[in-house]
């Protein structure tokens, strides 16, 4: 028998490198993002699932607005927000690696309207700075500086 449906993301950077890795995993709950990020910017960064399964270098402008499909508001300390792909902040440290585990509660590896892989597919997108969390439509978090499409896998 198939188990859970599973994604994965490769990251690459506006010059085409890789620059990290993301494994999606359907549980009950929700989508657990596992993402790994090597040979980034020391800080803190903005991570946001998009709406679009493109990632044209080298503003990945193609990955389109946040992945939301039920039409709210960006941040989750927003009153009539997150939207679906609002995830936490990723902390880079001096050797230029991040680690981000969380579990999307708004998403789905399986079919419907709140579906990663469903349509033009959605992809990944690390920003060059912080989210706060609030402001609509991205958290002022700045450029997108990495990007990967979430596929079907495993």
């Amino acid at each position: 028998t198939s188990g859970p449906p599973v994604a994965g993301s490769t990251l690459k950077d506006s010059s085409g490198r890789v620059v990290g890795s993301a494994v999606f995993l359907q549980e009950d709950n929700g989508v657990r993002i596992l993402l790994d990020l090597r040979g980034a910017t020391p800080g803190t960064k903005a991570v946001h699932i998009h709406e679009v399964g493109r990632c044209d270098a080298p503003g990945f402008d193609s990955a389109g607005a946040h992945f939301n499909p039920k039409q709210a508001e960006h941040g989750t300390e927003n009153p009539r927000g997150p939207h679906a792909g609002d995830l936490p902040n990723i902390t880079v440290d001096a050797t230029g690696h991040g680690h981000l585990e969380v579990t999307a509660s708004r998403v789905t590896l399986r079919p419907g309207s709140a579906s990663l892989l469903d349509g033009g597919g959605t992809a990944l997108v690390v920003h060059e700075g912080p989210d706060d969390m609030r402001a609509d439509p991205a958290g002022n978090s700045g450029l997108r500086i990495a990007c990967g499409v979430i596929v079907r896998g495993g």
